[in-house]
Order: C-alpha cells, then structure tokens, then sequence
C-alpha cells in the first residue's frame, strides 16, 4: 500500500466530522490516508486510526460513520465525500466484522436473561399487584364510560333491546334487589336480560349486569338463576372487570416486549398471554363463586342450584395438560363438587313466588329468539 497521503479540506463542500468520544464537541477535520488513518484538526495534534481497527457504525444514507476498537468507544467519524469514503472503505480490510468478544457476549446474554426474569417477574407479580391496587381506585364516573361502552358492543352482538315485559320485569328486579342488597352493593348497579339464545350472564365495568335469556330458559328454579347473578356481583364487588382490563393491558405490552412484535411471533405472544391470563382469571373465577355462596347461604338458600345449571349447560369438563392449563374457569364439575359441600337446607323464604318465576321466564314474550 502507498504511503502517499489523500487530503480533503476543511472547506470542502461534504465535511468531514469527527467526535472524539469525550466532549460533544462537532470537530470539522481533514484526513490523511497513508499507512494509518490521520484524523486531522486544526491547531490540534491528528489522531490516528489503524485501519485494521476501524469498523463501520450505524449512520444515516450518504454517510459513512466509523469507529475504532482501539479508540474510545463513543468516538465517531463521519465522512460525507463519496470518493473520500470508498477511499477509506478500500483501505478497512475489516471494516463490517463484529469484534464482540466471548466476554462480551457473555454480558450481553447475561444482561438479556436479567431482563427476561425482570418482565417475567413484573408479569406474574407486579401486574397483578398493581391490578389489585389501582382498580378499586378508579374513578365511578370512568368505569361507568367503560361499561357503556361494552354495553354496546355487547347489545350489537346479543340483541340491542332489554327485555321489557312488565311482570317479568318486576320479578326480575325484585330478585336482582334482594341479591343487590345481600352483596352490599349500592342502587347504581343495573341489571337486564338480553334475547339471545345463548345461555350465559356477565358483568361489565360501572356496575352492569346482563342475563341471556338462553341461561333464564334452562333455568328450573329461581335459586338457580340467583346464584349465577350472585357469581356475577361478585365480579362487580372485587372490581374484576377493572382489575382485568388493567392486568391484560399490562401484560400484552410486557410479553410483547420479552418476544418483539417480529413476524413468527405472535402465536408465541399469545400463547404466553393466554396462560398467565387464564391463570388470573381462575382467580377472579373462584373468588366470585366465594362470594356467591355467601350471598346464598346469607339469603337461606344453598348455592348448589347454580353449580347445577352450569353442570346442565356445560356438561363434564374434566381434562388433563395444556387444556385444563388454559381454562379460563374452574372445571364445572370442580364447582359442582365445591357448591355442594356448601349444600344447606333452606332457611330464608323463597326468593321469587311460582307465578313470579313464571313471570320471570317469560320476560322476554312468548316467540323464540
């Protein structure tokens, strides 16, 4: 290689800029390519760079920015001049090799697995925690734009309108209130049946209760319907709704972090959610059946009823492996087995009369949905 020096000017139209990696401090340079790479300031003595040493560092299009191993680790060089960069990159025999040593790569897979166990950490116990705590905490005017929301959503899919039939309406307020009052609830919670033929009942935020007319037709007794909306303002007393939306949010965006958002890995992403969502949710689950048995066995009646109607529905449930890991609810039968250990003979007056429960079931008029 010749040792005949290249020059480009200070002044030249395309600078050459150079930071040394201890002040910020933008210095214009000039360069001499001869048997190193003589970085150049004026007044200043030039700081050479061998060749071997230097490799190319991220930079925008039409600059070529270097580093040196062998000069301070922030220290860049950034040449604009095309003719003055293909010179340079002639001249760098290794200019695109990563020189991460075995020490360095041990640092940074150590570094990567911290971070991993912190995510996992904050995931199974942090979130949670900050679950528990700030659900309480929001606000009832919030909560109750929340739950108008869903409500929405939840009308387009189950019908938009509530099933209006006046005697069945007053049955079904009149158990709804003597539950409400059970569970200490105030009189800003709601309650209503949707016509839809799917048998199910849920809560939503703002203190919200739908029954689907589908639950109220395979319903035989009022003690059954009773302990499902027990089992739902439970829901509605622990703030689970808020409490999930704050702990699935979390997650997501922290198992989103653990794996990238790059292609391949959203079925990981979800997978991983899954099961430590469905973990949380068996808990929320099993403390709303907690609090339906109380609110039962304080109105003298027993819980079983209900756990009958969910075994009628849902049928055994019974599994083993990756889906009874990811089973949002307690096995039916689990909750069957549990509601009948809590089996009572009635002490309290029935919760609705016969006409009333006929009432009730009519709710929503005599044609099918």
């Amino acid at each position: 290689m010749s040792d005949v020096s290249t020059e480009v000017p200070a002044g030249s139209p395309k600078p050459t800029i150079f930071f040394d990696g201890v002040s910020n401090r933008r210095r214009q340079v000039t360069l001499a390519l001869g048997d190193a790479l003589e970085i150049a300031e004026d007044g200043e003595a030039p700081v050479r760079w061998a060749y071997a040493d230097i490799r190319r560092a991220d930079g925008p299009a039409g600059v070529l920015r270097l580093a040196c191993t062998s000069a301070s680790s922030l220290a860049r060089l950034e040449i604009r001049d095309a003719a003055l960069a293909a010179d340079v990159t002639a001249r760098c025999l290794h200019l695109d090799e990563q020189q991460t040593t075995r020490r360095g790569t041990a640092k940074i897979v150590g570094w990567s697995v911290a971070a991993a166990v912190s995510i996992v950490c904050v995931v199974l116990f942090g979130v949670p925690l900050a679950a528990d705590r700030l659900a309480p905490l929001v606000p009832k005017p919030v909560e109750r734009r929340i739950g108008d929301a869903a409500e929405v959503q939840m009308k387009t899919i189950f019908g938009r309108s509530v099933c209006e039939d006046p005697a069945g309406k007053a049955a079904f307020t009149k158990l709804v209130n003597r539950l409400r009052d059970a569970a200490g609830l105030d009189d800003t919670m709601t309650a209503g049946v949707l016509p839809t033929s799917v048998p199910n009942a849920f809560a939503l935020p703002g203190g919200k209760v739908f029954v689907l007319k589908g639950l109220l037709d395979k319903a035989e007794s009022p003690d059954e319907l009773a302990g499902i909306l027990a089992h739902e303002l439970g829901h509605l007393k622990h703030h689970d709704n808020m409490r999930g939306l704050i702990y699935n949010g979390g997650t997501s965006f922290l198992i989103g972090l653990l794996f990238g958002d790059v292609t391949g890995s959203s079925a990981v992403i979800f997978a991983s959610r899954s099961l430590v969502e469905a973990s949380y949710s068996r808990e929320a689950e099993t403390g709303a059946d907690t609090f339906a048995i109380e609110i039962m066995h304080a109105l003298g009646r027993s819980p079983k009823p209900a756990a009958e109607l969910m075994f009628r529905i849902t049928g055994k449930e019974g599994g083993s492996g990756l889906t009874t890991i990811l089973a949002s609810h307690p096995l039916t039968e689990d909750r069957l087995a549990r509601m009948t250990k809590e089996d009572r003979p009635a002490s309290g007056p029935p919760l609705l009369t016969d006409k009333e429960w006929q009432a009730l079931k009519g709710i929503c008029g005599g044609g099918k949905i």
